[in-house]
């Protein structure tokens, strides 16, 4: 309750009716919270299980694919750790 300047009583504005109305509204405001912070864990949780699920990640060496020799010797080729000469040399081993 609040009191004007002559001295009359005011009730605030959701203190009008009973007092489980208060109540109700208190619980929705609370669980409408707890709603939108799920909804945004779930989100964040799905995009970053798309991103860590794209095709350029799971081509990564070591993601849990097996290379073949012959792929690993082209990935040592195309990164300059062996010449022209050695790769043919070793490709035609393989």
């Amino acid at each position: 309750m609040m009191r004007d300047w002559n001295n009359q009583i005011h009730h605030a504005p959701w203190d009008q009716g009973t007092s489980w109305e208060g109540w109700l509204m208190f619980a929705l405001m609370i669980l409408f919270i707890i709603a939108v912070v799920v909804a945004i864990v779930y989100v964040v949780r799905l995009l970053k299980q798309t991103s860590t699920a794209s095709p350029a990640a799971q081509a990564k060496p070591g993601a849990g694919t097996i290379e073949s020799p012959q792929d690993i010797l082209k990935r040592r080729y195309a990164a300059g750790e062996v010449d022209r000469e050695e790769y043919l040399q070793k490709l035609a081993d393989l």
